[in-house]
């Protein structure tokens, strides 16, 4: 399963954010967190001072990238989620890196992983839709290798 801390752990390798920048991005988002709490998420499980970051938390961490990649939108911020899941993750990396459907497949198939048009925007749609489809672990982990690769200076 990939855990909150697994995704804010690869945002701040993909994009090289420091500790500064990602205090920044919580601050954009209108939360404000210790250089501590972000030290402390961002370790590894089996380290003693590790703590999972809450699903509220990382909603704040991608909201504040949204605005940080977007800019922010006037008037009030939208308020954090109390529980993500992935396809909500995803939407929140399709917004906040302006990505079309055609620009989301291109970083899936860098991943190698094959997904047609209506499988994604399956992931899109409102729950309570038929054509809703729950995106797995798998595909938002290849996402995230797929911006890996497309927004990683080194690759």
């Amino acid at each position: 399963m990939i855990s909150n801390n697994d995704i804010l752990r690869r945002m701040r390798y993909i994009f090289d954010f420091n500790d500064t920048q990602m205090i920044a991005i919580f601050a954009s988002a209108e939360e404000t967190v210790s250089r501590a709490k972000v030290s402390d998420w961002l370790k590894k499980e089996d380290d003693e001072a590790f703590q999972k970051i809450s699903d509220r938390n990382l909603a704040v961490f991608l909201n504040g990238f949204i605005n940080e990649k977007r800019g922010k939108r006037e008037g009030p911020q939208p308020e954090p989620e109390e529980r993500l899941n992935n396809n909500l993750v995803l939407r929140k990396l399709r917004i906040a890196l302006n990505l079309k459907d055609d620009g989301m497949l291109e970083i899936f198939k860098l991943a190698n992983i094959k997904i047609g048009k209506h499988e994604l925007s399956a992931f899109f749609r409102n729950p309570k839709q038929s054509q809703y489809r729950e995106c797995k672990d798998q595909y938002l982990r290849n996402f995230i290798q797929g911006m890996q690769i497309k927004y990683r200076k080194d690759g």
